[in-house]
């Protein structure tokens, strides 16, 4: 018999909740002296999954997060963290005008070192995935123009290095 409490969760969603994680750890990184290695662990053994409470009319519900594929969650950071210089190289050749990777809000430069990454180096995740996966992202955090900036420089990154796959050029 099984147990009724177990949730059973997708694969896409933990993927996701993967990614999620991956931006939250890496905004971390960013604020703190710790090294990669200790956030990861905090992340892995006692951030991921458990529940939170949501509001239901005048009672208080607790609700299952879905846990995120540690596997896919320790790549994207670490893969990430490796290759930052190079990865803000590309989002600062794929934003408008004057803005950088160091003008721009912590959160949102997470999210897109993150997309970025994941665009340019994990190639059996098509290209649509990437930009709406950060894109959702993006909503989570902010309510503005936020996710249009994510989209517009996913977008042009994708163009630039997996064209063939969203049938344009490279």
């Amino acid at each position: 018999m099984s147990d009724p409490k177990k949730e059973v969760f997708s694969r896409r969603s933990r993927l996701s909740a993967a990614r999620l994680c991956a931006v939250q750890a890496l905004y971390l990184t960013e604020f703190t002296d710790r090294p990669l290695t200790d956030v990861l662990s905090d992340f892995l053994n006692e951030r991921l999954g458990g529940s939170a409470l949501q509001e239901d009319g005048d009672k208080e519900l607790v609700t299952p997060l879905v846990p995120p594929d540690p596997t896919v969650f320790t790549q994207l950071v670490r893969g990430t963290v490796d290759a930052k210089a190079a990865i803000d190289e590309t989002i600062n050749a794929s934003l408008d005008g004057e803005r950088t990777t160091a003008r721009l809000e912590a959160i949102l430069t997470s999210v897109l070192r993150v997309g970025v990454f994941e665009m340019t180096r994990r190639l059996d995740v098509p290209p649509k995935v990437v930009i709406s996966e950060y894109v959702d992202i993006a909503h989570a955090f902010f309510g503005g123009p936020e996710p249009k900036l994510v989209n517009a420089v996913l977008d042009r990154v994708a163009k630039a290095v997996r064209g063939d796959e969203l049938g344009e050029g490279g």
